[in-house]
């Protein structure tokens, strides 16, 4: 049964998922990190996690506002688009009055089934994908894996849906292959292939039945793989040390600015805090729900519009943008102890050492001098410590959507996240100390800082 969500041609459903809607609680854990562990299970593609945040800020008294329509008057409001969320809380608007904007992103690496699902060779029915962004690809093999996305009907209406275990990439036995422990290469198309059967069944038909949908009404998909094991926290002499998890990069930095959205408090405060979750940002941010995309600065431009401030149109907004910033949240490296030499001899950050501040002097992180000044602040405003992550000059770093905010918007933004080691694994490691002190820090930041 498929529930209608507020958002045209969007129905949530659950079909015959085995997802279990019982609590669980990590051991040793405090109610953040629990909650956490949850989130990351509710959410196993962008679509899922842009219906979880939807939930949890209608939750909280913000309304969703249709972006075909007039926006009714709420200091609270948020959109929905795709796999992406933008969210708004109004402050005490005067004439200094700007954007404080957190930004992150719903996406994880992972891999895309292709428009014709299914396929089948020697007697097993097989899953044909494709690699989304950049995983670290070995991880993936022999894990028990899911698939989880949106199914479009013939209508136009868009279906949620989530499998339980159902593939797995089969590893050839060192049996087989002499040399696999000393070089491991494999083909993206011949080697990553999941098998999900040992006949030849339809597996357009198993997801259709999933998702409620006749096969012959599904019109087109975007569905993922993704590991259906629970997160866990384990290690250290109380056993709390590491929080393992897939697609910490980056629901750590979704939940952490979402949770500093919802405890905002608007007395005493002139910004406007917003929360911003793009989507496609593993495959380049390029996209009608990704930053580099229209999608913030019109959002950013209707909410201007609203407001009760002396200047109008195009002044008025470049004066809020002349107030404004914006934190670039994702999820950085921790030094690795088995392979150090790959960080610069002076900045190598580990985990539970605070939230990374990322710079780089090609720009593929944003911070500059007064962006550093600004994430200082908003550590301090709840004693929090941080450290510093630059790339060894040897290995050039990646980049996120902070260069993408700062270009399009032209305001001081500031990368920055948690550490984290095997990133872009389909398990990922953090200490949970660090997703703490960064929900901390966005505090601070959105409160004003």
């Amino acid at each position: 049964m498929c529930a209608g969500g507020q958002r045209s041609g969007w129905h949530l459903c659950s079909g015959k998922s085995t997802q279990s809607n019982k609590p669980f609680r990590l051991w040793g854990m405090n109610e953040l990190i629990d909650d956490y562990a949850r989130f990351i299970s509710d959410s196993p593609t962008s679509f899922h996690a842009a219906a979880i945040i939807a939930q949890r800020l209608e939750g909280a008294g913000y309304v969703q506002q249709d972006e075909g329509g007039a926006w009714a008057a709420h200091d609270r409001g948020f959109i929905v688009r795709g796999g992406a969320v933008i969210a708004w809380h109004v402050g005490n608007v005067t004439p200094e009055t700007g954007f404080r904007i957190v930004g992150s992103h719903t996406d994880s690496p992972t891999f895309k089934v292709k428009p014709m699902p299914g396929s089948s060779a020697f007697g097993f029915g097989q899953v044909n994908v494709e690699v989304y962004g950049g995983p670290l690809l070995n991880s993936w093999l022999n894990r028990d894996l899911g698939i989880a996305g949106i199914l479009t009907d013939l209508d136009g209406e868009v279906h949620l849906v989530r499998t339980p275990a159902v593939m797995v990439i089969p590893q050839t036995a060192p049996h087989l292959d002499r040399s696999v422990n000393q070089k491991l290469e494999l083909s993206k198309q011949a080697d990553y292939k999941p098998i999900w059967s040992i006949d030849e069944s339809n597996l357009l038909d198993y997801l259709a039945d999933h998702a409620g949908i006749p096969a012959d009404r599904v019109a087109g998909h975007d569905l993922f793989a993704y590991d259906v094991q629970e997160p866990a926290v384990f290690g250290g002499p109380d056993g709390a040390a590491f929080f393992a998890a897939g697609r910490q990069d980056n629901l750590s930095s979704v939940y952490s600015s979402l949770q500093a959205l919802l405890t905002l408090d608007s007395t005493d405060r002139e910004d406007i805090a917003i929360f911003v979750a793009f989507d496609h940002e593993e495959v380049g941010s390029s996209t009608y729900s990704g930053a580099d995309g229209p999608f913030l600065e019109s959002t950013l431009r209707r909410i201007c519009e609203g407001l009760n401030l002396e200047a109008s149109g195009y002044e008025r907004f470049a004066r809020m943008l002349a107030h404004s910033s914006c934190i670039s949240a994702d999820a950085g490296h921790s030094v690795n102890p088995n392979n150090a030499s790959k960080h610069d001899p002076n900045h190598q950050p580990i985990l539970g050492g605070g939230p990374l501040l990322k710079l780089n002097a090609t720009q593929r992180y944003a911070t500059e001098a007064e962006g550093s000044a600004l994430w200082l602040r908003s550590a301090a405003q709840n004693g929090v410590v941080t450290q510093s992550f630059v790339s060894n000059n040897d290995v050039p770093c990646g980049s996120t959507i902070g260069p993408f905010t700062a270009s399009r918007l032209g305001i001081v933004t500031v990368d920055a996240g948690i550490p984290l080691l095997s990133m872009h694994s389909v398990r990922e490691i953090s200490a949970p100390a660090d997703l703490e002190a960064m929900t901390q820090i966005l505090e601070g930041y959105l409160a004003g800082a």
